[in-house]
């Protein structure tokens, strides 16, 4: 049998292909949230959570992301840190993002009202920044279908005009290599494929991108000195991106400090290796079942028209998700070919009888 990447750290009990909606959590970040959840319970002096376990985390997600932990901002939401890219933006600045892109994306700056957003398709983003173009805003990896952005050229076509850069690593960070250096502004949901419990997610700023964005929700946490911060208005943030925390869910953080280890264990690249290569087996199996995937070089495999079969295929033990009509299947480190083949049995068993019921 197939032992998956992460070894024992994962129990899927069942054909799991969903990370794209929600990753797995390993054992030892389950341990460190129940650990943390009894200490509090008890009254315990550490049941209130630990500045070093939270710092721990932000230093793991800087090393998978390239840059320094300076550089790494913590939050609990994406659409909480492009929020606070929106709020900073001038007036009037035009904001270019992808046509039918995550709606955290776009939303925040399309709800300020008084800048002017732009869309253009996935393929054509980089072609369609303008000299007036102050923001190109996308994701890295296209929640409804796994489309994978060119991002050298749409960094290219954003320096050449001096554009800043928010790229969306939600559905890319943990199986593909992620330098975030390269953008004025990432953001990562960290409960997909950082396999970390929902209430993490992290935000990086350049140092140059940092002196024009406005810590709006900045509080006692985000101060150079924390317990010196509480009362009364901040008067030093801290110095680098950490001005921009919002103050962390402890729980979603212990966690996520054990879940980022995990994969830095296994290492991004070959955890890439591995999901990609079963999602081409995915693909491959499911054209030979007649099927027409959207082509991707991605972990996540959408197949249109199939949205409807998901729960068909959760009674068959197999879990899915249905996105924009399609039928959406994820990979990672956790999974392995035996899943493959019973899901594409799945699917040819659902399928038939769909078939025969539509006819």
């Amino acid at each position: 049998m197939e032992t998956p990447l992460g070894g024992d750290e994962f129990a899927p009990a069942q054909t799991y292909l969903n990370t794209s909606t929600c990753g797995l959590l390993p054992r030892r970040a389950v341990e460190a949230v129940k650990r943390l959840a009894e200490e509090n319970a008890a009254g315990g002096p550490d049941g209130v959570g630990s500045f070093d376990t939270v710092a721990a985390a932000r230093a793991a997600f800087a090393r998978l992301a390239g840059v320094d932990p300076g550089r790494v901002a913590l939050g609990a939401s994406v659409s909480a840190h492009v929020g606070l890219v929106a709020a900073s933006l001038p007036p009037g600045a035009e904001v270019l993002y992808a046509e039918g892109d995550f709606s955290s994306v776009m939303t925040p700056f399309v709800v300020r009202g008084d800048l002017r957003t732009r869309s253009a398709p996935l393929e054509e983003l980089a072609g369609a920044v303008r000299e007036d173009t102050h923001l190109v805003a996308f994701s890295s990896v296209q929640s409804a279908d796994g489309r994978v952005a060119d991002m050298p050229a749409i960094r290219a076509a954003a320096a050449a005009h001096g554009a800043r850069t928010l790229l969306d690593a939600s559905q890319s960070a943990g199986w593909l290599p992620l330098d975030a250096g390269a953008y004025d502004y990432t953001v990562a949901g960290a409960y997909k494929y950082l396999v970390c419990p929902r209430g993490a997610s992290f935000l990086t700023v350049t140092e140059e991108a940092q002196e024009s964005l406005v810590p709006i929700h900045a509080g006692w946490f985000a101060g150079e000195d924390r317990y010196g911060s509480c009362y009364g208005p901040v008067q030093r943030l801290a110095p680098d991106a950490r001005r921009f925390d919002e103050p962390p869910s402890y729980l979603a953080y212990h966690g996520a400090e054990q879940a980022l280890e995990v994969l830095l264990e296994v290492g991004v690249e070959e955890i890439g290796r591995h999901a990609t290569a079963l999602a081409a087996r995915f693909r491959e199996g499911a054209e030979a079942l007649g099927y027409a995937p959207v082509p991707a070089a991605s972990v996540v495999v959408a197949v249109p028209g199939l949205g409807h079969l998901r729960p068909a295929l959760a009674r068959e033990g197999v879990v899915t998700s249905a996105r924009a009509g399609n039928l959406r299947v994820s990979f990672h480190l956790y999974n392995t070919a035996a899943d493959v083949d019973r899901a594409l049995d799945a699917l040819d068993a659902v399928g038939g009888l769909d078939a025969v019921a539509a006819g």
